[in-house]
């Protein structure tokens, strides 16, 4: 079973680029992040025409979370029942045995300010809930777009982003919590090239000169840990024309 996630920045705009990746990397399920419109708005025909099962939970503009599978989806729950929120940022299904959360993490915007308060809170409902899901799952897998980089490696310049949002203490100490629940970084499983990131800032050649974040986390429970025999991070999509600032990233579990 493959298993990826991708933050898509507007499923409106990428459809068609998620279309071409899928046909290209016929993953088993892909959890997207930022599809950024309304449930009646989602593209559910076209993906299901691509041989996927769907499910979505969405608003206007901004946010919005989708699980598209190969195989039949089951127990669907959205958004995180101990944490009363608009923002739609949280699905979860069982997918061939496995748990599956997608999970879009808030910014934070900046250090001090109530948007990031707000993804403090956010993040200690989430590990709340988490924590539940794990004593009730074994086989557990949750993806998404944290808006952490967890380590100085994870960070193209770690001087210049030391103490801001993204790579706060507060913040990597709240992704450390999640993955004492006993969960682990897919991609530190095996030995990585140095510089590897998942997101680009679109300003200032950000791609182009590698000057990007790994925010984007598979993060697998000790069952899963024992399956997984690969993770990656796809930077072709982020080539293409008008790209997502997210590139994919997949996990295989034999």
């Amino acid at each position: 079973m493959k298993i990826a996630t991708w933050n898509v920045n507007s499923l409106n705009v990428r459809l068609p680029h998620v279309l071409k990746w899928l046909e290209e990397n016929p993953v088993d399920v892909l959890c997207v992040q930022e599809t950024k419109m309304t449930d009646d708005k989602f593209p559910a025909a076209a993906i299901e025409a691509a041989g996927y099962h769907v499910v979505f939970s969405g608003q206007k503009t901004y946010n919005g979370v989708a699980i598209l599978s190969k195989l039949p989806i089951g127990d669907v729950v959205k958004n995180n029942p101990h944490y009363e929120d608009a923002q739609q940022r949280i699905l979860a299904a069982t997918i061939d045995g496995v748990r599956v959360v997608c999970a879009y993490v808030p910014n934070g915007q900046a250090v001090g300010t109530d948007k990031y308060e707000y993804k403090l809170a956010w993040l200690a409902a989430f590990h709340q809930w988490l924590s539940e899901e794990a004593a009730l799952h074994p086989q557990l897998a949750v993806l998404g777009d944290y808006n952490i980089a967890p380590e100085d490696r994870d960070v193209h310049d770690p001087a210049a982003w030391a103490d801001q949002v993204l790579v706060s203490v507060p913040e990597r100490a709240a992704l450390t919590r999640l993955l004492e629940l006993g969960l682990q970084d897919s991609f530190r499983l095996f030995e990585q090239a140095e510089k590897s990131f998942s997101w680009w800032d679109y300003r200032a050649l950000g791609f182009r000169l590698n000057k990007g974040l790994r925010i984007d986390h598979i993060l697998l429970s000790k069952a899963l840990v024992a399956r997984c025999s690969a993770c990656v991070i796809d930077r072709a999509p982020r080539k293409w024309e008008q790209p997502s600032d997210h590139a994919p990233v997949i996990a295989t579990l034999d």
